[in-house]
């Protein structure tokens, strides 16, 4: 998919998530958040091309004009949405799948104490909400939804789950009520 295609598809994502969006062209001019993911897109490609020291300053332009630090090194799928973007922390080795929401004050960082792969890995349709903290190489899955000021440091979390608190724990899976400890990740075990 082309990046044009992407870019559109995440602008389609703040019309569609943002009820003070009233149109395309108001999102791509009042949207900073959207700023932020459309400089990542373009140092993205940079970075990808090996390109020294300029993603990296052009993102830093970005954090600075958004409020949100997404490294160019992340992969974020199509369809990608933050909402009030300051304090937004993107990871370099993060992953992001299609059609994610994140809310201000999110974190998807390391522990520091892992080499390659250090930070989380979300699937698609995930949605997490304000404040959260994620560490670690741990993978979300896809429709999963993390509630604001959850804390998850090296334990992964179900599809079709809903995690809260601190620690973060799942209190509904695939559509029913429960009271679920998270599993240790298995890639926690790659440790540097």
């Amino acid at each position: 998919m082309g990046i044009m295609r992407v870019m559109r598809a995440d602008l389609d994502a703040v019309v569609k998530n943002d009820p003070a969006a009233k149109s395309r062209l108001e999102a791509l001019i009042n949207h900073t958040p959207f700023h932020a993911i459309l400089v990542y897109r373009l140092a993205h490609e940079l970075y990808k091309a090996d390109l020294p020291i300029i993603p990296r300053f052009i993102s830093n332009m970005a954090k600075a004009w958004s409020g949100a630090e997404i490294h160019p090194g992340a992969k974020i799928g199509k369809g990608f949405f933050i909402d009030h973007g300051t304090g937004t922390v993107i990871g370099e080795t993060a992953e992001i799948g299609e059609n994610c929401i994140l809310f201000h004050n999110v974190t998807l960082g390391g522990t520091g104490k892992h080499a390659g792969k250090r930070h989380p890995t979300l699937g698609s349709n995930v949605l997490i909400g304000t404040g959260a903290t994620l560490l670690g190489p741990i993978n979300i899955g896809d429709n999963a939804k993390i509630g604001a000021e959850t804390f998850i440091i090296m334990k992964d979390v179900p599809a079709n789950s809903t995690v809260v608190g601190v620690p973060g724990k799942i209190v509904k899976l695939n559509g029913k009520k429960v009271d679920l400890e998270l599993k240790p990740s298995k890639a926690g075990r790659k440790e540097a």
